[in-house]
């Protein structure tokens, strides 16, 4: 799953790199910068998206898809009692279709999320304490350019643009670090990051759901990827893991994996 993701590169770079404008919102400024260490998906923080309906444009949008009849300005209420939707952050691919809420926006409202990279979780066979011990490992692209996720997009009524990004199922790189199911299935994932070639063509209009599903289904190989294991500190509840260095190398005897 994906839902700590890393984005620190500011918007001119991210204007320059996809060839794109801002589009403002009223809670947003020309000054504004979105940066985030460690973005908490479970915080719902403001991230910069590329919309379908607005091609050749970056917009701010909260992580956390909601329907268009909620209000966005509630968020925290409506998650609080939807809590079913596991905060809006991430939609599985084989689901959107006969998702009642968003089979039609999978037409007309895809998005694409530059993000830095992102955390994901991996079980050793410690215990501690009778617990498993866990350890965050970043990823990123090899080259250092920015990581296009695929997503999806929703506006509120009150006009509040909310996204989640789409997961597909785990290629061996990512089922071997995040090697416990996180879901009702049972199985593995990791996010759709899309091939370079196709973020123009994902916001296309008119794409049939052939189309859709292959783009979804030849996202950015696993050779493509850097990953290691970071500090624990990433999860604290205080907010230490939105420093800088979070992404600093930690090297832990108890990972008997390669990556």
């Amino acid at each position: 799953m994906c839902y700590s993701t890393r984005t620190t590169k500011k918007i001119g770079e991210l204007e320059d790199y996809y060839e794109v404008e801002r589009l403002l919102g009223e809670t947003i400024d020309s000054e504004t910068e979105l940066i985030h260490n460690h973005a908490n998906g479970w915080a719902h923080p403001n991230m910069w998206i590329l919309p379908q309906q607005r091609k050749g444009f970056v917009i701010p949008s909260k992580w956390g898809i909601m329907p268009a009849t909620s209000l966005g300005a509630e968020f925290k209420d409506y998650f609080a009692k939807n809590r079913g939707a596991f905060g809006g952050l991430n939609l599985r691919c084989e689901d959107i279709f006969k998702n009642y809420m968003y089979e039609d926006n999978i037409y007309t409202k895809r998005c694409v999320i530059p993000v830095d990279g992102f955390f994901e979780p991996h079980t050793t066979a410690v215990k501690v304490k009778g617990k498993p011990f866990k350890v965050p490992f970043y990823f990123k692209r090899a080259d250092d350019k920015p990581m296009s996720l695929a997503g999806i997009y929703n506006v509120t009524n009150d006009k509040m643009v909310t996204f989640s990004i789409f997961t597909n199922k785990a290629t061996p790189l990512f089922e071997d670090i995040h090697n416990q199911p996180s879901n009702k299935h049972g199985d593995f994932r990791r996010p759709v990051v899309l091939q370079e070639g196709d973020v123009e063509y994902w916001l296309e209009d008119g794409l049939d759901k052939e189309e859709i599903v292959d783009i979804m289904d030849n996202g950015l190989e696993d050779a493509y990827f850097d990953t290691w294991p970071i500090s624990k500190d990433l999860h604290k509840r205080n907010g230490e893991g939105d420093r800088p260095d979070i992404i600093d190398k930690v090297e832990y005897e108890e990972i008997e994996i390669r990556y």
